[in-house]
C-alpha cells in the first residue's frame, strides 16, 4: 500500500510539472506583440563595375555579361542594399530600442508595427560597446511600449520569451530558459543572459521577456556553426541597456567614467609575490597621465575597493567605473607594500580618454656594462643603446632585456618570450643585474615564494610572478 501510495504521488507530481512546462505563452504573447516592431533599413552601395563573380575576367563572354548586366540596371550604378532586424518600442512617444549592428551605416530606417502599420525612425544615438542604438519615430497618436525589467533578478532556469523577426519571418515568438547568466562574449562591459530560446537571423535588436512582460534583455547574438540556432543565443543584460538609453537620450552618446590605469587580474601567485590574503582585486600595471596618476595611484597597487563597492576582478571594475558618472570624486581604496590607503580620485570621461601609451619611466642616468646572465629561466642583459635600437625602443627606455627564455620554464610557460624587457621586480626598479638578484633575496627573507615582475612588450606592461623557490 505505501508503494501504491508513493507512485500515485510521483505520477500527480510528475503530470503537474509536464503541465507547468506545456503552460501557454499566448496570453503573454499577446500582451506585449503590440509593442515589439520589425526593423527595415535601406543603405546605397556602390555598383558592380564589371561581371565580378559570374565569369573570369579575360573571359570571351565577359562583353555579353557586361551587356547583360547594363540591359537590367545592374551595371556600375549605385544599388540600394536591405537588410532586416527587431526592435522594440519602451515609450509612448516613439522611442524604440534595437541592436547597433542592425542600423549601422544605414541610410533609412523604417519600422513596421504589429498593427500593420509603418513608420520612419531618425538614429538618436548608438554604443557599439554593447551593441545598443536607440531610435526615435513620431506618431499621431500614443505607442504601445514595454517597460524593462530587473536582469539581476534573473535565474538560471526561469522561462523567458524572444519576439523578433527572425529571418523576415516578422513577429514570430520563441521561448526557453534562461541557460547561464553575466556571459563575457568580447566586450569590456558585456553582461549576456544566455538562452535556449530560438534566436536567429533577424532576431537581433528584439526584446527577451520575462513571465512578467518585462525586458531583462536585448537579443544579440548566438554561437552556431551554422547560421541558425542551435539553442545558444545571448541577449545584452536590461541592466547594462537602460544606463546606455538613458544617456543615449540624454546626450545622444554615452558617458562613461575613466579611472586612467592599465590593470590585470590578481592570481593565486601575483597574490603570494605581493603577500596578499586572497586573489581578489585589480592589479595596477600602469598609471599613465589622468586621473589616478593625479590622485596618487601607483604601478603594483591593488584596487581592492571601488566607490563602497569591493573589487573581485578586472572585469568588475571596468563595469563599476564605467556605470559611475563623469566628474564623480570616489574613494579608491588600495593594497600598497602590504597596507591600505584611501585615494580620491575624480573620474574623467572614457570616450575623450587618450589612447597613447607611454613609454616606460626614465631611471636613474646609469649605463652598466654590457653582461648577461641566466634567471628562472631568462638570459638577460643589461639595456644597452644596440639593444633599445634592435628592440625599437626609446631612448629613455630602462630595464634588463630578455634576450632568450627557456622554453622548459615557468617563464615560458607564462608567456615570457625574447625582446620583453623587465623593468620592475619586487614593486622596485631594476637597471642591472645585480638588481634583479638584491630583489630575489630580499623576497627569499621576506619568505616569499615567488617575486613579481613588471614586463613591457612594446611598451605594453604587465605583471607576471615567478617562482624563486629553486633558484639558488
Amino acid at each position: 500500500m505505501f508503494w501504491l501510495t508513493s507512485l500515485s504521488m510521483i505520477l500527480i507530481v510528475a503530470q503537474s510539472l509536464m503541465g507547468h512546462a506545456q503552460e501557454s505563452f499566448a496570453n503573454l504573447a499577446e500582451k506585449i506583440s503590440p509593442a515589439v516592431v520589425n526593423i527595415t533599413t535601406s543603405t546605397t552601395v556602390a555598383g558592380r563595375t564589371g561581371p565580378q563573380g559570374i565569369v573570369p575576367e579575360g573571359s570571351p563572354f565577359e562583353d555579353f555579361f557586361r551587356e547583360f548586366q547594363d540591359r537590367n540596371g545592374q551595371g556600375d550604378r549605385p544599388r540600394r542594399s536591405s537588410a532586416l532586424g527587431s526592435g522594440f518600442v519602451i515609450s509612448e512617444d516613439g522611442f524604440i530600442v534595437t541592436n547597433n549592428h542592425v542600423i549601422e551605416g544605414a541610410d533609412e530606417i523604417l519600422i513596421e508595427f504589429f498593427e500593420g502599420f509603418e513608420l520612419p525612425a531618425t538614429l538618436v544615438g548608438t554604443d557599439p560597446n554593447t551593441d545598443i542604438a536607440l531610435l526615435k519615430v513620431e506618431s499621431e497618436t500614443p505607442l504601445k511600449f514595454v517597460k524593462f525589467g530587473d536582469s539581476d533578478t534573473a535565474r538560471v532556469g526561469d522561462w523567458v520569451m524572444a519576439m523578433g523577426n527572425p529571418l523576415g519571418q516578422g513577429f514570430s515568438v520563441s521561448a526557453g530558459i534562461v541557460s547561464a547568466r553575466n556571459r563575457a562574449l568580447s566586450g569590456t562591459y558585456d553582461d549576456y543572459i544566455q538562452t535556449d530560446a530560438a534566436i536567429n537571423r533577424g532576431n537581433s535588436g528584439g526584446p527577451l521577456f520575462n513571465m512578467d512582460g518585462e525586458v531583462i534583455g536585448v537579443n544579440t547574438a548566438i554561437l552556431s556553426p551554422n547560421g541558425g540556432s542551435i539553442g545558444i543565443g545571448f541577449s545584452m543584460a536590461s541592466n547594462v541597456v537602460t544606463r546606455v538609453v538613458d544617456q543615449l537620450k540624454e546626450f545622444g552618446e554615452t558617458r562613461r567614467g575613466w579611472l586612467g590605469v592599465r590593470i590585470q587580474d590578481v592570481t593565486d601567485d601575483v597574490a603570494e609575490a605581493l603577500g596578499l590574503a586572497s586573489a581578489k582585486g585589480a592589479l595596477v600595471s600602469d598609471v599613465p597621465e589622468g586621473p589616478a596618476m593625479d590622485a596618487g595611484m601607483q604601478a603594483g597597487d591593488v584596487i581592492v575597493s571601488f566607490d563602497g563597492r569591493e573589487v573581485e576582478d578586472t572585469r568588475g571594475l571596468v563595469r563599476q567605473v564605467g556605470n559611475t558618472e563623469v566628474g564623480k570624486a570616489v574613494r579608491v581604496v588600495v593594497n600598497r607594500d602590504g597596507a591600505t590607503q584611501t585615494l580620491l580620485v575624480t573620474l574623467g570621461r572614457r570616450e575623450e580618454a587618450e589612447t597613447a601609451v607611454p613609454a616606460s619611466q626614465p631611471g636613474p642616468d646609469a649605463e652598466e656594462a654590457p653582461q648577461s646572465m641566466e634567471l628562472m629561466g631568462l638570459t638577460l642583459s643589461p639595456l644597452t643603446a644596440e639593444i633599445r635600437e634592435q628592440l625599437e625602443l626609446p631612448e629613455s627606455a630602462k630595464g634588463l632585456a630578455v634576450m632568450d627564455v627557456d622554453e622548459s620554464s615557468e617563464a615560458f610557460e607564462k608567456g615570457l618570450r625574447a625582446g620583453d624587457v623587465i623593468t620592475e621586480a619586487g614593486q622596485a626598479q631594476v637597471l642591472a643585474i645585480n638588481d634583479l638578484e638584491e630583489r630575489i633575496a630580499e623576497a627569499k627573507d621576506a619568505g616569499r615564494k615567488s617575486i613579481l615582475l613588471l614586463v613591457r612588450r612594446a611598451g605594453d606592461p604587465r605583471f607576471v610572478a615567478l617562482n624563486i623557490t629553486d633558484d639558488e
